[in-house]
């Protein structure tokens, strides 16, 4: 049976990979940006959907303001690229919040962040992989009933890739990434370059009217309408989610490894920045609309379109107007669109079993997710996540619009704490360094870093407060469940250390209390006799010969 376990081990995960062979599994910057980009790329897929949903509230005239949200955004993410760009250089041991908050703000806040992220990076694999689910759910109805377990099957794959090792994953999503980059990139120049001619279509959904919910029938005004902008901007500030995966990751990288972590963070952000702006401008021109429940919210000549219209997505719509005359480019890009959600939770895959490692170092959590296992990752961390994800998809039925309330909580929460933790350390070394040119630089960064942290504590208010009693509710207990089980594994390590600490260096012989000393013999002869002579020199308790 052993053996059998072992066989299927080594067909499942490969074989083992000596320690001397690390190097080899790190990752050039073009591995790591598909291996690190994938969830926040994914999550610029969506965010356009959730800020016009969220406008539309309010009637067509208030899907104006989405291209000033989308700078918003945009604007936010320049300042957490900056702010993560520093925290690789001056961290680059890959703990990333957890580190910076812990240094700088305490071990209680530190807790705090890496409960958070903890519970981030199971939600992304679940919410993932449930959205990619439901892609091929809509495309292939049989699929549907058996949503949840195609769901646990998808998680699995992406765990046994990961236990491979980080080389041999990434290596599996670099193709299908670097493929959707490049359709969505299509997609854009083709749009903007019928826009410029005047031969840009209209989506399907333009000619159909928006109907503003009960209450908003003024539109954008007074101070709800003001709460509504900001709604739609925390759900657009879902683009961001992902970015923090890189300062957690930077051991994985090749060295010079903070550099190279930098130049791909900022690769990370200026394309998931341009392809926001350009979804959403897109989406704009070609008139697309998008409500929150289109049975209802959408009429045609004043009647309402009912149960049986399907709402496509933001990207799906853009694609069936530009590319109306060449379908294979429509159906590439949904197809790389659905994949990229499901792939999003290899970057949960590269950040959690990292970061949990530094809190088994710090005895935090067991010691063993601190360990590497045969391929050279960290597998018993691979294992914990892929059991958290898989009781949230199960646990939800793989519902995405259940598992979203859960969302972006624990992020903005560790983007908040972070760049605080960022503005003391830029404010601590500041008091040491005398250089000019090093203190002009470092005040800067606090500049950005103090900008970041009201951006990021913004929207963090927003999403408790929008998302509170929709489900944020449950990330809160279980990071607070996940903050006292640290707390109490902490104050077991610490008892039993001082258990066994020695108490008096010049009295350290400890004498064992029994020793029952086993001699073999095969028969009484000399040797059996000098044997048993040695044994009783050493005074056992008791003695055997066997």
């Amino acid at each position: 049976m052993r053996d059998f376990a072992d066989r299927l081990k080594r067909l499942l995960v490969g074989r083992p990979v000596p320690s001397q062979a690390l190097g080899e599994t790190l990752l050039p910057k073009r591995i790591a940006l598909p291996v690190f980009a994938s969830d926040a790329l994914s999550s610029v897929g969506y965010a356009p959907d959730e800020v016009l949903v969220t406008l539309a509230v309010a009637g067509l005239a208030a899907t104006a303001l989405s291209p000033w949200i989308a700078l918003a955004v945009v604007g936010v993410l320049v300042v957490v690229v900056a702010s993560y760009r520093q925290t690789v250089h001056a961290y680059p041991s890959g703990g990333g919040d957890y580190e910076v908050v812990s240094t700088n703000l305490g071990s209680h806040a530190g807790l705090l962040v890496a409960s958070a992220l903890l519970v981030d990076y199971v939600l992304t694999v679940a919410v993932s992989v449930s959205s990619g689910t439901s892609y091929l759910a809509a495309a292939v109805p049989s699929v549907a009933p058996y949503k949840v377990q195609v769901a646990v099957g998808v998680v699995t794959l992406l765990a046994v890739l990961n236990l491979r090792g980080s080389r041999e994953s990434g290596g599996a999503f670099a193709v299908p990434t670097y493929l959707y980059m490049a359709a969505i990139g299509a997609m854009v120049v083709a749009g903007l370059l019928q826009e410029l001619t005047g031969h840009l279509g209209r989506a399907e959904s333009a000619g159909f009217d928006i109907v503003a919910q009960p209450g908003w029938d003024q539109g954008l005004a007074g101070l709800a309408g003001a709460f509504l902008i900001l709604r739609a901007f925390s759900s657009g500030c879902a683009a961001l989610t992902g970015v923090e995966a890189i300062s957690n990751g930077v051991p994985s990288f090749q060295r010079p490894k903070s550099r190279n972590a930098a130049t791909t963070l900022l690769l990370l952000g200026s394309i998931a920045a341009l392809m926001l702006l350009s979804i959403i401008h897109l989406a704009g021109a070609t008139g697309v609309h998008m409500v929150e429940n289109p049975a209802t919210g959408l009429t045609s000549n004043g009647q309402p379109l009912g149960a049986s219209y399907h709402q496509d997505p933001v990207i799906g719509q853009i694609a069936a107007t530009v590319f109306s005359g060449f379908k294979p480019m429509f159906y590439l890009v949904t197809a790389v669109t659905g994949l990229i959600l499901v792939l999003a939770a290899n970057t949960a895959f590269n950040g959690f079993p990292v970061l949990a490692s530094v809190l088994g170092r710090d005895e935090f959590l067991p010691r063993q997710l601190s360990q590497r296992g045969d391929r050279l990752a960290y597998s018993n961390g691979i294992i914990v996540l892929w059991l958290g994800a898989v009781a949230f998809i199960v646990g939800f039925q793989a519902d995405t619009n259940s598992l979203i309330q859960l969302y972006i909580v624990g992020v903005f929460i560790s983007f908040t704490l972070s760049q605080v933790g960022m503005v003391r350390h830029w404010t601590r070394e500041l008091a040491t360094v005398t250089d000019a040119r090093s203190r002009s630089r470092m005040r800067r960064s606090r500049v950005i870093n103090a900008v970041g942290v009201a951006g990021t504590g913004l929207v963090l208010v927003i999403v408790l407060v929008t998302k509170l009693t929709r489900g944020a509710w449950v990330t809160l207990t279980i990071m607070g469940f996940l903050y006292l089980v640290m707390n109490r594994i902490r104050r077991h390590y610490q008892r039993v250390a001082e258990e066994v600490a020695v108490a008096d260096l010049h009295d350290s012989r400890v004498l064992p209390a029994h020793v029952h000393a086993i001699v073999l013999a095969s028969r009484l002869h000399q040797p059996t006799l000098r044997a048993l002579t040695y044994a009783q020199s050493t005074h056992p308790t008791s003695i055997e010969a066997v």
